[in-house]
């Protein structure tokens, strides 16, 4: 099967083979976690004997059995009896093994190894595995195809980059989609299916939810309103007008379960002036927007936002941390940041006329530092002033385009 390298997340990988410490591949079902794990196993590390590596996919038939710290160990046994020199473990969603952190920190201590985990639900780095793998694991978040990683898949159809963005902003960026050739019937199918498997598995089952009726109005409230700031009050205050009566605390878990599953951003919003995070109206961002369009949702009908996301979603994954900022009475949409590195961004449709240009811009009348300022528009006119940079939404996207990419050949 053919696979896309993803250099972004390689190269930081890269740094961390062979050394003593725990590589964690985490986010929501079908990004390309299990891809990456066989680029490592099979690619990066092809000169390593195949009987030094250990590779499981536990969401496999061949290993439902193995789904306990006991049952895991005796499966490993025998193979590391036979085993003379560095061992490489390869686990694919390590969260369905109960107790697994115990197998991985017995693993840790008692052989020459280097051990690779994939998980989709953001609890696999928390409570006992934290205490006991502290300092002794790194995480990296995968997300669905950026742009950028989009339009190299489907560089055949010799589409021009405009058409191929419209293409995006109705389909997304969730790998398999690479198999459809941009047909919208089998990949809203695909998609469908994708949404509803995290959902059923990753949040329904996982917390065990019993009222999924209840659940489903709630997130498809977060979906229909991405990029909007709402709290858990005005969720509560819908539903009642639905006759349904749910208290916050509910709403609130469901959210922060979905944000859990990666299916959601909660991007928290930050007071430039206080310099501190503020608690309440918080934005949501879909990892997928794609979903979006897939379950009913127009994207087109609310470009807007669903630009909001696209961009929201390239800065997390080009490693920033992202907030809302509140500027006195104005908000900026987003605010980046990477170790010393900041940036403020406006997101606009098309800027068509000067009322819409002074909206988007006179926010950063009230931000005095001098790190770059951009408004993103699909505009191809250049309207930057005051040192504001303006760029084509497409054109930023593409920014790194230089990146050479490959396709890979790899056998299960």
């Amino acid at each position: 099967m053919d696979y896309i390298t993803r250099p972004k997340y390689v190269e930081k990988i890269k740094q961390f083979i062979n050394k003593p410490i725990i590589k964690i591949l985490t986010g929501m079902r079908r990004v390309g976690k299990s891809t990456l794990l066989l680029i490592i196993k099979d690619d990066i590390l092809k000169d390593i004997p195949n009987e030094n590596k250990i590779y499981i996919n536990f969401e496999s038939a061949n290993f439902f059995d193995i789904n306990n710290a006991s049952a895991l160990l005796k499966y490993l046994q025998p193979l590391l009896e036979n085993i003379n020199g560095k061992v490489y473990f390869f686990f694919d969603e390590i969260q369905l093994v109960n107790n697994w952190e115990q197998v991985i920190n017995g693993l840790r201590v008692d052989r020459d190894c280097d051990i690779y985990l994939t998980g989709s639900n953001s609890t696999l780095i928390s409570g006992d595995l934290a205490t006991l793998l502290a300092g002794r694991y790194v995480e990296f978040e995968i997300q669905p195809f950026t742009f950028i990683e989009f339009k190299q898949v489907f560089e055949n159809t010799n589409l021009s980059k405009e058409i191929l963005f419209d293409k995006f902003i109705q389909l997304g960026g969730m790998p398999f989609l690479k198999y459809f050739d941009l047909d919208e019937t089998p990949s809203f199918k695909y998609l469908n299916d994708v949404y509803n498997t995290v959902l059923v598995k990753d949040v329904l089952q996982y917390n065990n939810i019993r009222d999924v009726d209840l659940f489903n109005r709630i997130f498809s409230y977060v979906i229909e309103n991405i990029g909007h700031t709402f709290s858990a009050s005005s969720i509560k205050n819908y539903l009642k007008n639905e006759n349904r009566n749910i208290s916050v605390d509910t709403i609130l878990n469901y959210l922060e379960y979905c944000s859990l599953a990666f299916i959601i951003k909660k991007i928290p919003r930050y007071d430039t002036v206080g310099k501190k995070i503020l608690k309440i109206d918080e934005k949501y961002y879909l990892t997928d927007h794609g979903f979006r369009q897939a379950i009913g949702f127009s994207n087109t009908k609310d470009i807007e936002r669903t630009l909001e996301n696209i961009v929201c979603i390239e800065l997390i994954s080009r490693g920033y941390e992202v907030k809302i900022g509140k500027v006195k009475d104005k908000e900026i949409d987003f605010i980046a940041k990477k170790e010393k590195d900041l940036s403020y961004y406006q997101v606009s449709y098309i800027m068509g006329d000067e009322k819409t240009r002074e909206r988007e811009f006179s926010v950063y009348k009230s931000v005095t530092d001098n790190f770059p300022k951009y408004v993103l528009s699909m505009d191809h006119f250049d309207f930057s002033q005051d040192g504001i940079i303006h760029k084509n939404i497409i054109d930023f996207l593409l920014e790194d385009e230089g990146i050479k990419w490959k396709i890979l050949k790899l056998k299960y």
